[in-house]
């Protein structure tokens, strides 16, 4: 990795507000750092995997990673600072480009604080518009200059607000080495074990209200499932409050901790239990069957059973218009009840091999073609920077 930059290398000015925007970001820089032979410099608002590309970050991203209208409320006075504080850096860097990842609750209020600055401003993520609150399309069109969405059939609702996007696929979609998840289980000395990945989220308030259910599915199971073993990921955000739950669970626990190769890790697993996310494509991609389960703090999911328009949760059942990934939400999101659809998956073969047809058929259809993802998304941002062929921007901003 290059440690030292060239004065006059463009500076690309990201901005990741969350785990799942993180791992984008990096992978985007990567990509950028392979098609620019190393000439480019970065700056702005990351994590962990950004940090590892060489990102110094502004302020702990762990600040913005939050969700929900009872979670949000008392953070509203910091994150407005934090605003502030990323508006007067760009302005004083003058960047070639700014790419917001995702975390449109920070981001759109940061870009539209920028008023009429003349960089070229790209989103990488479209906000779910197809599932509820369309009317952002529009003020997406009169905040950024080019979009980048994951799901083919996303385009059409921004493009027809007058809002330029690309299609560039979805990084958790991309496979890993087949092979990696014998030898993941070879090097951790767990080849004759039953084992279920868990992964609980990767914000605090959500692992925090899900950690407890799924605890307790792991207590039911561990009576009639023999050898079972845990795989589970550990980010720092959250590390403090999964370490100390994994104390009580009476099972060998394998944690997936920063550097660990995770793919290999979901390999590994004969099925999961998680939290909806990011994490269910990626386990949908290493083709390990799963059950989902989520709980929102009451209010909040009040709000949504009356803006949302979708009848699922998982992105994989949203692709393919069905229920192939149990869903629990909310009160049906009980140890029972997981403990009930996870049992099923790690017994009945058959059930495996009816949900692994299925994700590989989603997977697919998120892959979008033989090109990467995260280097069909560093094209687009090279062609802004050094083309600056993005549109030029609207008279709303």
């Amino acid at each position: 990795m290059k440690t030292e930059w060239i004065e006059e290398d463009p500076l690309l000015f990201l901005v990741a507000g969350e785990p799942s925007g993180d791992q984008l970001g990096a992978g985007l820089m990567a990509a950028l750092r392979d098609i620019s032979d190393n000439h480019i410099r970065f700056v702005g608002i990351g994590g962990e995997q950004m940090a590892a590309q060489g990102l110094k970050s502004l302020f702990p991203m762990a600040e913005l990673s939050v969700m929900g209208l009872v979670e949000v409320l008392p953070r509203v006075p910091r994150l407005f600072r934090r605003i502030r504080q990323t508006v007067h850096m760009i302005r004083c860097l003058q960047p070639a480009a700014i790419v917001t990842i995702d975390s449109p609750g920070f981001t759109f209020r940061l870009v539209r604080r920028l008023g009429n600055i003349d960089v070229p401003r790209i989103h990488y993520v479209a906000p779910t518009v197809w599932a509820w609150k369309p009317g952002r399309a529009k003020i997406m069109a009169h905040l950024f200059d080019h979009l980048m969405v994951l799901l083919p059939f996303e385009r059409q609702y921004f493009e027809q607000e007058g809002l330029s996007c690309t299609y560039v696929g979805h990084p958790a979609a991309m496979g890993g080495d087949p092979g990696a998840g014998e030898k993941f289980r070879v090097e951790h000395g767990i080849t004759g074990a039953t084992v279920l990945g868990v992964f609980p989220g990767s914000r605090k308030s959500e692992v925090q209200r899900i950690l407890p259910v799924f605890a307790n599915t792991i207590r039911l199971l561990k009576s009639d499932i023999p050898n079972l073993h845990i795989v589970t990921a550990v980010i720092s955000s959250v590390q403090t409050i999964i370490e100390k739950s994994v104390r009580d669970w009476s099972v060998p626990v394998t944690l997936l901790e920063s550097g660990t190769d995770k793919r290999a890790g979901y390999q590994a697993c004969d099925a999961a239990l998680a939290a909806s996310g990011t994490i269910t494509t990626e386990l949908a991609a290493a083709r390990t069957p799963m059950v989902v389960g989520y709980k929102l703090a009451p209010l909040t999911m009040a709000i949504a059973r009356r803006l949302v328009r979708v009848p699922h949760v998982t992105l994989v059942n949203l692709i393919l218009g069905k229920n192939a990934i149990p869903e629990f939400i909310q009160e049906s999101c009980t140890a029972v009840s997981l403990a009930d659809a996870v049992r099923q998956l790690l017994i009945d073969p058959a059930s495996r091999k009816l949900q692994i047809t299925s994700l590989d058929e989603a997977i697919r259809e998120l892959r979008g073609g033989a090109f990467d993802p995260p280097h069909r998304a560093a094209e687009v941002v090279q062609k802004a920077i050094i083309k600056n062929e993005v549109k030029p921007g609207l008279s709303g901003r």
